[in-house]
């Protein structure tokens, strides 16, 4: 048990850090930056699975439960209104554009990739999230802690990492919301899985929200 504890504990926070510190100082080409993600985020959970013989545990994280998608795909098209129509307002009264595009450059995102960039956030990238910080860092490591350690843990490591994306803004005003407003996804989509014991409710919630920060891309770089 305390060995199989470290070894998510302290893989989570390496890799979160890791990706933090490439996005936010690295600044790799996207591509590359995707590889070295799959890498960790995929590669790393799967081995600990495979060293302590919890494939069963594994197959657990994907159960398929059609009331709570139900109800995960009800969120999701709110969030996905709730992205694309606060762009919207907040548009007419403030200039998002130069901050978005300052963002997506430091990511490696520019109008000539982002249309693949896109259909990578919303499917691939939104997966290998859930299921590293969802799957493996709070359900898996749920049955290994306390509930409210594990929640905490997950949530906090989500906004952390994510946290390199809005590096090259020095505002801290900035730096603090972000923080506040990722952990809070990362609370709910914690609970969401919770409540499912699958990380397919989560990955559908944020893979409906990512489609609607895409939408907001394609608008900004005048692709609709």
């Amino acid at each position: 048990m305390r060995q199989k504890r470290f070894y998510v504990i302290a893989s989570t926070v390496a890799c979160a850090l890791v990706m933090a510190f490439v996005d936010g100082v690295i600044q790799p080409p996207y591509g590359a930056k995707s590889v070295l993600k799959i890498i960790l985020f995929l590669c790393v959970p799967l081995g600990y699975f495979s060293i302590f013989r919890a494939w069963d545990s594994l197959k657990d994280l994907f159960l398929l439960k059609k009331r709570e998608l139900a109800v995960a795909l009800a969120l999701g098209i709110g969030a996905f209104g709730v992205i694309t129509g606060g762009y919207m307002v907040i548009s007419r009264f403030f200039s998002l554009e130069e901050a978005i595009w300052q963002m997506t450059a430091e990511g490696g995102v520019s109008p000539d990739n982002f249309l693949y960039v896109s259909f990578y956030i919303a499917l691939v990238n939104s997966l290998l999230e859930e299921f590293f910080f969802r799957g493996y860092a709070f359900l898996n490591l749920k049955s290994l802690t306390s509930r409210p350690f594990a929640y905490f843990f997950s949530a906090v490591l989500f906004a952390v990492y994510h946290l390199g994306m809005v590096s090259g803004n020095g505002n801290p005003l900035i730096w603090g919301g972000a923080l506040i407003l990722l952990t809070a996804s990362g609370l709910i989509l914690n609970a969401l899985n919770e409540h499912s014991g699958s990380i397919l409710t989560s990955w559908l919630l944020h893979m409906c929200a990512n489609l609607g920060i895409n939408v907001v891309g394609f608008y900004v770089f005048g692709m609709l």
